[in-house]
């Protein structure tokens, strides 16, 4: 019997995965049929997605928010469009333009289906690799922007000082709770939405500047 599945890639364990499950749902794509991986699109080494390409056969479908959600890599991307459509014969449908991406409207042309699905991938591959070269080209001139402008690169420093006013309070409320054990590093972390190393770094930044009033 042919299904219905759908496979959903988000960049980090932060992001969150429910918009695209939600579009997924709509489609009428049972919970359990959807993949999810939470990884890098470099490459094709995820498990949901290694495990979703095993159990597709002939006449399933697959339904995938963007293509860069299937990866980044437009080469392997297109490799693997095909390792689906033509040897696996099952179908993919990218719900962020239907009417491009749906594998399915080539496959009943036949041969000179074929030929436009291969030209069609093609210029995706050369519009692929037009964007990544404007990309890189607009991070250089940025980096040589703020270099010449003297301006400190990479990710900003968090620390005590740069605090808002709501987070100092919560400090100065919570600090003594957490070191009787009242309240967990976990929660005292999630209410000041630092992450883990951040938040030990503020903590030492706190006790230092309290022993020295």
């Amino acid at each position: 019997m042919e299904s219905i599945y759908g496979y959903i890639r988000v960049s980090t364990k932060e992001q969150n995965e429910q918009r695209q499950l939600q579009k997924m749902l709509e489609k009428g794509v049972e919970a359990r049929r959807i993949f999810v991986d939470k990884a890098s699109g470099k490459n094709f080494d995820r498990p949901q997605y290694q495990l979703l390409r095993k159990i597709l056969g002939e006449g399933d479908l697959v339904y995938i928010d963007a293509l860069d959600r299937m990866g980044r890599n437009y080469d392997e991307v297109i490799a693997e469009w095909k390792h689906i459509t033509r040897e696996l014969k099952a179908d993919i449908i990218v719900l962020e333009n239907e009417s491009l991406f749906d594998s399915r409207k080539f496959r009943d042309m036949g041969d000179m289906g074929r030929l436009m699905e291969d030209q069609f991938l093609s210029l995706l591959s050369y519009v692929a690799d037009q964007e990544r070269k404007k990309i890189r080209q607009r991070q250089a001139e940025g980096i040589a922007v703020a270099k010449s402008q003297g301006k400190h690169l990479g990710r900003p420093q968090v620390n005590l000082s740069t605090l808002s006013k709501k987070q100092l309070y919560i400090i100065e409320e919570t600090y003594p709770k957490w070191k009787n054990g009242e309240v967990t590093g976990v929660i005292f972390m999630e209410m000041l939405e630092l992450k883990k190393n951040t938040f030990y770094k503020i903590m030492r930044e706190y006790e230092e500047k309290v022993a020295s009033i």
